[in-house]
Order: structure tokens, then sequence, then C-alpha cells
């Protein structure tokens, strides 16, 4: 069930922009847009026009800085008014898609909307009626049933919202997990029910939040029961805990062997730019960017690591760093949880060739003094120093 292509959507300057502490200016979107360009993600939503007039400039803007044939969405509530300026804002991109969104769980219905499934159906209706209609028959519709991920009491009623949305004129049924609650099989078994009763009648794209930490396994899950496009953002920006986070999730779907047109490379460039202009700090063990994932300390794993440092897979490293644009490498640095290995690397890498026996009373002293020392590092220019010390000595 798995599709051919799997479409890369970025949201980051919608969803992720409107969670920060303050959004970006005009010209920060347009460098943000630029590094999605650069990273050729398949299609980019760029905002929310309706929202404000500071909004629906910068979609215009953005709008017409699209290279040709990207895909260039922006989301309106089912109003006909806002549908209308959401259009008028992204019209001059050269493959505009309107997103329309609307509540499709029982909770929301009951509690948020408070009217009934009938009249849910009947302003999905009009309001998808109407974008088609003034979109004309040859850009895409991508309509999201709000807090689809929580619609488990209420799923008859979802496959019909679904189902009026794609006769209304949607060609893009997108499938929120809007608030994450729970285990990522529970949504990835409803996209595959989902899938089953939409068949090829419509694309199925995910847009999963972080809540619970388990986004990125979520969506990719999804791709293989159906899903042809997965919603991101850059550092995994959005509402709350975030988004779907992009470097993950397309590093994800590479390992597992599927052919994605991103370029690997300018991931880390790109995270680190974004985290400069959020103020939002990327943490050392973060995925793919965090400035500590290529550090090794444990001796099994040191081991391990000096024994394929060079080769494409690594003992205990999933990508090399070059791939995703980081001049960094393994390290391997000494603890008291190290072992010998780590010496013999560390001292042969200043040319410095000792026996067996040096490196275990090496080894010795070395453990001593960090246990000694609150268990800190020791550092390799006093590895060096000892060893010159008490070779020297010997």
């Amino acid at each position: 069930m798995k599709p051919k292509t799997i479409h890369i959507q970025d949201v980051t300057l919608r969803d992720g922009n409107q969670a920060l502490k303050r959004p970006w200016t005009l010209n920060e979107k347009i460098e943000v847009f630029d590094l999605l360009v650069s990273m050729n993600v398949d299609g980019i939503e760029v905002g929310f026009p309706s929202s404000n007039e500071s909004e629906f400039f910068t979609c215009q803007v953005l709008s017409k800085r699209a290279p040709k044939g990207k895909p260039i969405a922006a989301l309106s509530r089912a109003n006909e008014k806002e549908i209308a300026v959401t259009w008028e804002a992204i019209q001059q991109a050269d493959s505009p898609r309107m997103h329309i969104v609307y509540p499709v769980s029982d909770f929301s219905i009951k509690h948020v909307l408070k009217i009934s499934e009938k009249e849910v159906l009947q302003k999905i209706k009009s309001s998808v009626s109407f974008a088609r209609s003034i979109v004309g028959p040859n850009h895409q519709i991508q309509f999201s049933g709000e807090h689809f991920g929580d619609a488990i009491q209420n799923f008859e009623f979802t496959k019909l919202a679904f189902m009026t949305a794609i006769e209304a004129g949607a060609n893009i049924i997108n499938l929120p997990n809007t608030v994450e609650r729970y285990r990522p099989m529970v949504f990835v078994n409803m996209v595959k029910e989902i899938k089953e009763t939409i068949g090829d009648k419509a694309m199925i794209s995910i847009h999963t939040h972080n809540d619970l930490g388990m986004a990125t396994a979520t969506s990719v899950e999804s791709v293989y029961v159906g899903a042809e496009q997965i919603e991101v953002a850059l550092n995994g920006l959005g509402e709350r805990a975030g988004n779907t986070n992009l470097y993950e999730t397309v590093i994800a779907l590479h390992q597992n062997g599927e052919s994605l047109d991103i370029h690997f490379d300018r991931i880390y460039p790109t995270a680190k730019r974004i985290s400069e202009l959020t103020g939002i700090p990327i943490g050392e063990k973060t995925p793919i960017i965090g400035e500590d994932i290529f550090s090794h300390r444990s001796g099994i794993h040191q081991d391990g690591v000096t024994k394929t440092m060079n080769q494409t897979k690594g003992a205990y490293r999933t990508f090399s760093p070059e791939f995703v644009g980081r001049f960094d490498k393994e390290t391997i640095s000494f603890t008291n949880q190290s072992g010998h290995k780590a010496i013999e690397f560390l001292l042969r890498q200043k040319g410095i060739e000792v026996s067996k026996e040096e490196i275990h009373h090496l080894f010795s002293v070395a453990k001593s003094i960090s246990s000694k020392e609150n268990n800190r590092e020791i550092t390799e220019t006093e590895l060096v120093e000892l060893s010159r010390s008490i070779l020297t000595y010997q």
C-alpha cells in the first residue's frame, strides 16, 4: 500500500511561525522560504492570509517568489470570505494550493463547534464547493479534518466528512493528529482505514503534532499504509511540543530505502540558521542536528567505532556527518566509562604509538584521576601529557 512517491510538505512558515514567541518579520520569512527552496522540499505552506494584513501581504510576496511547479499552500478556515482572501493571497504562485480546515472529531463538534454532525457536513460541502468555484478545475484543494486523531468515537462520521469534501472538490485529504493523545499505531490504523475508504479519489496527507514525542514515528509509519504526503517543520517547530520534525522524517525514510528529492546536505546549516532566527537552542542530544550525537564515551561503543569509523555504515552511527552538511566527525572522549581503546585511538591520532602494557597503565591512571575529580572527562591534551610523563618516567 506504500505510495510510489512521498511528498514532503513543509509548514514551518505557518504552523511553526504562529507558535513563536516573536513571529518572524517579512524579511525573516523570505529567508526561511529560501532555505526551504534550497532544501528542495516538495511543497511549502506560507501562512494564514486571512488572519491579518501583514500575513496576507507576506503570503503574496512568497507566492510570487515561488519556483515554477512548487506547490504553495495557505490555510483558511471553512469560511467563504476567508477562502476568497486566501486565494487572492496565493493565486500568483505557479502552483497555488487552497488549504481548508474544519473540525471532525466528536469532542470538537460537541464542545467547540456546538453544532450537529449534519451541519458539519453542510459546512464542509459549502466551503470546499466555494473554493473549487474560485480556484478552478486545475488547482489543488486540501481539506484538513482538524482533530482527526481524536475522532475515534465518531469514525464512521469522519469517513463521511472526508468523502463529502472529496465530492465537493477536494483532491487532498489531510489527516491531522492535532493533539497527540494515543500511541502511533492507533493513528496509523485510522489512516489505513481512511485510505481503504477513499482509495485513489484523493491524496492522503499526514500532519502530526509531537505532544507525546512520537510525531515522527507516527508520520513515517503512516507512509506504509498509504499516506502520500507528510507535513513537517524545520527544527520541529509548531504549537506546544511542535510538529513532525523535517530532518528526522526524511532521514528515517531515507534509511528505509525511500527515494526523496531533499537536499540532505542542507539539513545542518538550515537547522543552525533556524535556531538563530527563533532564539530556540538546539539540544546537544537532538537527533540529526545535536552537537553531541557523534560523540562516544562508553568503552564498548568506542571499540566498535574505532573499527568502523571510515565505513559508510558505522557500528554506532546511522549516517555520516557530511551527509547532512556537518563538518564535524565522530569523536571519542575519555571518562571513567571509557575503555582501553579510547586511549589507544586518541594517542594514535596524535602520532603516539604505545604498547598494550603502556596503554593499560595509562588507562588505570586516567581512570583514577577521573574518578577522584567528580568523574570528569580527561581531555586529549591531558592524555598526551600523561603518556609523555609516564613513558618518560618508565
